[in-house]
């Protein structure tokens, strides 16, 4: 990626361009894929296939392809792109919210699982996103579409909201690998805090800790008991349980990690280091509310406002935004839109907030971009912080200053990065 794309009217120090991009080149999850499989050869199979799920699953398993004869492949992911590998089967599904596209590419999958035998290797390519672009519910999709549009307008985390999909779905849960009888090598880039093998894509290789009862008190934290269309309580009472650890299935069913956010991060801090400044680690288990956040990272940077040596502090996550409004936005647009009172007035002061899949929620940003000038500069066209709080309208403010961080698909996705720096 040229650094040019993360220029916007704030941003066009190149030290700070060199460290965004160097976070999502450590990520890159090609050479994630080639990395692990130099160092692990694959076991020996009659025949090898690939399934690529997710935001990352094109790069990942072109990876695969290019250091091993794949006997087919199927690929289900959000954004089309060109990939040279024959024979293969490419899926666009629909994502945050599943889609009819999503009920094609899990009957797709199933098929693809199915057909496999004992003598097989199927080595599967996850990625964030996956739980979305890929389902085969046990209600209706209009029903599924309803819930997943309740819990993200309520600020459930992506690991409540995959609780309860992994109950309601064949091919989540661990579905997937019952679905076969071939040995299963799944390599993983994760999107969730702590990186739990179930939540990421729903985990459709892994064992589920969770169980019925665990969705169940999801609904009842955010009030949604009494709210959700009958069919999802009627099946998390009827339906089976989801395999669990221990299970005789997960013998021929290997998980690996091979990308995370903290990967990211550091990759971030070692060329904050090279350019020259102070680097610290906030951790990379930021969660909770976007405007709250703001406040607790905005906190952590003015105690260095006085300090005289340029700083880079980097901290990794997955906030929430509760809707209060119709505006447009996601997660970082609105942590950033929260920041901007927070550093009102603040000299030499500057937060980054970066999806690293390169789209914060609905939009075509990765974030934003806030300096201590950003109010002043706001109200001199007439926006007004709180109004667009209020609506949740987020990326019409940065798009209006030309501060979003409009950097297109990346091809990559380890949940949130946010940079704060003292220049």
């Amino acid at each position: 990626m040229k650094l040019s794309a993360f220029f916007t009217h704030s941003l066009h120090d190149p030290r700070i361009t060199r460290i965004l991009s160097a976070a999502l080149a450590a990520v890159d999850p090609g050479e994630a894929v080639q990395r692990y499989l130099k160092n692990h050869p694959l076991p020996p199979a009659r025949r090898i296939f690939a399934f690529g799920l997710g935001k990352a699953s094109v790069p990942m398993t072109s990876a695969l392809s290019q250091l091993i004869h794949l006997t087919d492949s199927l690929i289900v992911t959000k954004h089309a792109s060109p990939i040279e590998i024959q024979p293969i089967t490419v899926l666009i599904g629909g994502h945050p919210v599943p889609n009819n596209d999503s009920l094609q590419a899990g009957k797709a999958a199933l098929d693809f699982f199915s057909a496999l035998d004992k003598d097989d290797l199927l080595v599967c390519l996850l990625s964030g996103g996956g739980s979305a672009l890929m389902t085969c519910p046990h209600v209706s999709l209009e029903d599924l579409q309803a819930l997943t549009r309740s819990l993200l307008a309520c600020g459930a985390r992506i690991d409540e909201i995959n609780t309860l999909r992994r109950h309601l779905d064949r091919v989540k849960g661990g579905g997937l690998a019952k679905a076969t009888k071939a040995r299963v090598l799944s390599l993983i880039l994760s999107d969730v805090v702590g990186n739990p093998l179930e939540a990421i894509a729903s985990g459709p290789t892994a064992p589920d800790p969770s169980t019925k009862t665990d969705a169940l008190r999801v609904l009842k934290h955010y009030g949604l008991i009494n709210n959700v269309p009958a069919s999802i309580l009627q099946a998390l009472e009827n339906t089976p349980e989801t395999p669990k650890a221990g299970d005789r299935m997960f013998a021929r069913v290997e998980n690996v990690l091979v990308g995370s956010n903290a990967l990211a991060a550091q990759a971030a801090l070692n060329q904050a280091k090279s350019e020259g400044f102070s680097v610290e680690f906030l951790g990379d288990d930021w969660q909770g509310e976007a405007r709250e956040t703001a406040k607790a990272l905005c906190g952590l940077l003015k105690k260095h406002a006085p300090d005289k040596k340029p700083l880079c502090l980097v901290a990794g996550g997955e906030t929430t935004v509760t809707l209060q409004g119709g505006g447009k936005g996601g997660r970082n647009l609105e942590l950033a839109l929260s920041a901007v009172s927070e550093l009102a007035g603040q000299e030499d002061l500057m937060l980054i907030t970066l999806a690293t899949d390169g789209e914060d929620g609905p939009t075509d940003a990765a974030g934003a971009v806030v300096t201590g000038t950003t109010d002043q500069r706001a109200l001199s066209m007439g926006l007004d912080v709180k109004q667009y709080l209020s609506c949740n309208d987020s990326y019409t403010f940065f798009t209006t200053l030309n501060d979003a961080l409009k950097i297109g698909p990346t091809g990559t996705n380890v949940n949130d990065l946010t940079f704060l720096f003292k220049l």
